[in-house]
């Protein structure tokens, strides 16, 4: 198969991969809280993107069992179904039938996102991935602004049923193209209690292998630790609504994805080993200029506008750099596990940091801290060179498939 046909169909993919995640995470809080859902119950909300965290406990089912493009159409199909089933529920008296569907629509969504991955790193070969990648990002960006942005601007215009029915409708219509996927022949062990341990027996057996668990945890912690502080410090800058809005919806937005696609565009000239390097360094510094901008308020709103775009796009950089790596060192028959527990891996390390920004950030305050958040990038360049022996092109083989 061409590259531009694999390209597409990643972008269609990743589109419907974002899609509904941009549903649970943007515009289901804000028609539930239009609706009449109290505060304490939108707390609860949270609680529904838990699968995202653990998927990787149902991953081996979707590498031992069907094809991967049965999976995402069943999900796709099933989402759409509790789309249409939700809309008739009262928000403000959420029954027990209400947060079982919500937590349905979250675990379909996960498992969506295991058989994609999957699907995807099966469909390419190591050398294609970083292009790939770009286009990875780009897509599942729009699905985000559409989902998570534009269906929220169209729920009070034409009203909430049609809109969610436009939804359902989408994800339907993913349904049926992803029955129409090209099938991708992998030779995979058959199911057994002995084979459920084999990707992570995989992962164990090769060289370094604590080295380069450390670079998974620390290579997007700069960037996972300074997150949480960016919108806070938005707001005590004294940026309106409006001027959010303008950060996230278009600035942030357009940044990301031309970083994501010129990432892609380096790692295709000079591999993923290089684009960890370059690309991550570039990642760790845009932190830098958050840092400027707090330790200089003359700047004003303009600074913000500035080391926003600066920081979206080079978090796009970084973040196809290692996405790329993580699909690349996935053996093909067992990468819905892998792939679901290395992505796991590297969001724990962000979690405990995001826990902590706050406190961190009222003990010495946003400058000092975007300042901690480049040093909390930088030891994870101390491993790059260990993960290096497991991209195929330099040293664990890739077990090929097409």
């Amino acid at each position: 198969m061409k590259l531009n046909r694999k390209l597409v169909l990643v972008s269609i993919l990743y589109f419907a991969e974002g899609f509904p995640f941009g549903i649970i995470e943007q515009t289901f809080p804000v028609y539930f809280r239009i609706h009449g859902m109290s505060l304490i119950d939108l707390g609860i909300l949270s609680l529904v993107s838990v699968p995202y965290a653990l998927k990787f406990l149902w991953a081996p089912a979707v590498d031992f069992i069907g094809a991967r493009r049965h999976w995402i159409s069943a999900a796709q199909f099933l989402m759409a179904a509790s789309i249409i089933i939700l809309l008739p529920m009262d928000p403000a008296s959420p029954t027990t039938l209400f947060w079982t569907m919500l937590l349905t629509f979250s675990v379909l969504s996960a498992t969506q996102d295991i058989a994609i991955d999957a699907y995807t790193i099966e469909l390419l070969s190591s050398s294609e991935m970083g292009i790939a990648n770009g286009f990875r990002q780009a897509a599942y960006r729009v699905a985000l602004v559409l989902s998570g942005g534009v269906f929220i601007a169209l729920g009070g215009w034409m009203g909430w049923q049609f809109t969610y029915f436009i939804a359902a409708g989408g994800l339907a219509i993913c349904g049926l193209i992803s029955l129409r996927l090209p099938h991708i022949e992998v030779q995979r062990p058959r199911f057994s209690f002995k084979s459920l341990g084999a990707p992570i027996q995989d992962l164990l057996k090769r060289p370094s292998v604590v080295q380069v668990a450390c670079f998974i945890l620390l290579f997007k912690l700069g960037d996972l630790a300074i997150g949480p502080m960016v919108r806070p410090f938005w707001l005590d800058q004294g940026l309106t609504t409006t001027e959010i809005g303008l950060i996230t919806g278009s600035i942030g937005v357009v940044a990301g994805i031309a970083g994501a696609l010129m990432g892609g565009l380096f790692m295709t000239r000079y591999g993923i080993f290089k684009g960890l390097w370059f690309l991550g360094l570039w990642q760790s510094l845009s932190n830098l200029s958050y840092a400027v901008v707090a330790a200089y308020p003359g700047f004003g709103a303009s600074g913000i506008y500035v080391a926003s775009f600066f920081e979206s796009f080079c978090g796009g950089l970084g973040t196809s750099a290692f996405l790329a790596f993580l699909m690349s060192i996935c053996q093909k028959e067992f990468s819905a596990t892998q792939y679901a527990l290395l992505s796991a891996l590297f969001r724990i390390s962000g979690t405990i940091a995001g826990s902590l920004s706050g406190w961190a950030t009222q003990d010495i305050g946003y400058a000092y801290y975007f300042v901690w958040t480049f040093v909390l990038s930088l030891p994870a360049f101390l491993f790059v060179r260990s993960a290096r022996g497991w991209i195929p092109a330099y040293g664990s083989p890739e077990k090929s498939s097409d």
